[in-house]
């Protein structure tokens, strides 16, 4: 790989946009990957296992995907900022967090130690691996980080997946992920080595927990509201009804995060106050979105068979509802990650108050039915959309400890690496 400063051009933003969204699908494909064939290979004890585990180190590697942002907003107004301190105690609180739930995971998830213990391990690995994304993310070396991506996909789910097809149990099958998880580290280090220097930087204010705590909070709050949804239909409606609901949530995830790429590649240029950027965001967004929602109104019945199989094509009328919630979600994410580059102390609020609407709608208010909840999640989205994108204006001032050459950031904004 090799890495150039040369002049901006959409061929080479779209290429760098076109490497980020492949590595994107290949993380999710992997992920799906995994569990599909754990209920091939594993009992339903040990899939039980695997899919807990899963699902524990995504929600506690949500510290990961903070650290990664406040890393890339903070290296984007200070280049060359150190993020090693933040980052061991990042992981170290988000893994100790995990040792400290030991007693409820024992006894509520039916957990052994070990399992347990496997758990924390990985997240410590996760969230470690966010420092190096951060970096390249917020360095604008998008090329390289697609690579990056890509690299920490394969060491999360790659060891895991050829141990289960080799015939081994879950236990082991949790300690080959745990080993190449580990394993891949360097290589992102080394992906994210920073290019030959100029000079040295002036670095007066280092990256702060806080930041990162506030980015986390902002990430965990998007992963609580667009799931919340799906969690009240397990809880209140029947295995076959809530079994149709999660299929047409498939329809509500594409739909949110198929546009994430170019919040991606929007975020450093939004820390360094590119105010014309974010209404350009958002109507990249909100297209994108308004295709999918018009491909699910001519092709509802075909989406929910692709999604779910022949049983659930019935429900094809409904498609346009859950990808529109999407499609509204995925503007809420993208108005907030302009808050986090722009230094927003609370980004999350509206997110959390959001999921508070939508549990009491959903419990108190609405039928209990897929359309029930349905309508509920849809109109939920839609507000939450409607107050974040057209209500007060952002604070598009960001809080910059150092002063930057504008020219430095319009040459830093046109990198990509090869």
């Amino acid at each position: 790989m090799t890495e150039t400063t040369a002049g901006s051009s959409p061929g080479r933003l779209g290429a760098a946009g076109a490497a980020v969204a492949v590595a994107a699908m290949v993380t999710n494909g992997l992920a799906y990957l995994l569990p599909m064939l754990g209920a091939r290979h594993l009992s339903a004890e040990e899939l039980s296992v695997l899919a807990t585990v899963l699902a524990l180190v995504a929600i506690a590697g949500v510290a990961g995907v903070g650290l990664q942002m406040a890393v890339a907003v903070h290296r984007a107004r200070q280049p060359g900022t150190p993020t090693r301190q933040v980052t061991l105690v990042t992981a170290a609180v988000a893994a100790g967090v995990v040792v400290v739930a030991t007693p409820l995971m024992l006894t509520a998830l039916r957990l052994s130690l070990t399992v347990v213990a496997l758990v924390a391990a990985t997240t410590f690995a996760v969230v470690l691996a966010g420092r190096w994304l951060g970096e390249l993310q917020g360095d604008q070396r998008f090329l390289r980080l697609a690579w990056a991506m890509g690299v920490f996909a394969v060491g999360r789910y790659a060891g895991m997946i050829v141990t289960l097809v080799l015939g081994a149990g879950v236990v082991d099958t949790l300690v080959a992920g745990l080993v190449t998880a580990y394993l891949v580290l360097p290589v992102l280090a080394w992906i994210a080595r920073p290019a030959a220097t100029n000079g040295a930087s002036s670095i007066e204010a280092p990256l702060r927990i806080r930041q990162v705590m506030s980015a986390g909070t902002a990430a965990l709050a998007m992963l609580v509201v667009s799931y919340a949804d799906l969690i009240f239909a397990r809880q209140l409606l029947s295995a076959a009804d809530s079994g149709a609901y999660s299929v047409g949530t498939v329809l509500t995830k594409g739909a949110l995060w198929a546009p994430q790429v170019i919040t991606v590649l929007a975020l450093p240029r939004l820390a360094i106050g590119d105010s014309r950027l974010r209404t350009t965001v958002l109507a990249i967004v909100g297209a994108c979105g308004a295709v999918l929602v018009a491909a699910s109104v001519l092709a509802g019945g075909l989406a929910f068979r692709l999604a779910g199989g022949q049983d659930y094509a019935a429900l094809g009328e409904y498609a346009p509802f859950f990808a529109a919630t999407g499609a509204l979600y995925a503007l809420v994410f993208a108005v907030v990650n302009a808050k986090i580059a722009a230094g927003a102390r609370w980004p999350s609020a509206p997110l959390w108050a959001a999921a508070g609407v939508l549990a009491v709608l959903t419990m108190f208010v609405a039928p209990r039915t897929v359309q029930g909840i349905m309508w509920c999640a849809f109109a939920t989205a839609a507000v939450t959309a409607l107050v974040m994108v057209f209500g007060p204006a952002l604070r598009r001032t960001p809080r910059r400890s150092s002063p930057a050459d504008p020219a430095e950031h319009r040459t830093r904004s046109a990198e990509a690496v090869s």
